[in-house]
């Protein structure tokens, strides 16, 4: 997995960084998200400036360590971006590609070609 974004974390407990990548290079912050009764509910938004442009989830490891799996999604995007939030001393985000199903990429060569 590559390192696509580094953050620190603020007094008001938000994130605050930086996230690249070859087509992306914008300053976001992670906000804690309002509480909601719906178990599915992302436990934090990500805010490119004024914009959301992702969530992130709370998930526990198999071997129980904490991180967030984040969702970050924008019109310009081709598809979304999948990572994971790794929090520690410098909280950082981890791209974690996922594969295409073969039909999607079949699909797509019938469209180019």
């Amino acid at each position: 997995m590559a390192q696509i974004g580094h953050f620190t974390r603020g007094d008001d407990d938000t994130l605050n960084g930086t996230i690249r990548t070859l087509s992306l290079n914008v300053k976001a912050r992670f906000v804690p998200a309002e509480t909601s009764s719906n178990e599915k509910a992302p436990a934090l938004r990500v805010y490119a400036g004024p914009i959301e442009i992702g969530a992130a989830w709370k998930r526990t490891s198999k071997d129980n360590a904490s991180y967030h799996s984040v969702k970050l999604d924008d019109p310009s995007f081709t598809t979304p971006i999948f990572a994971n939030l790794v929090e520690g001393s410098r909280p950082r985000i981890r791209w974690n590609p996922r594969r295409r199903s073969a039909t999607v990429g079949s699909a797509r060569n019938r469209l180019t070609t």
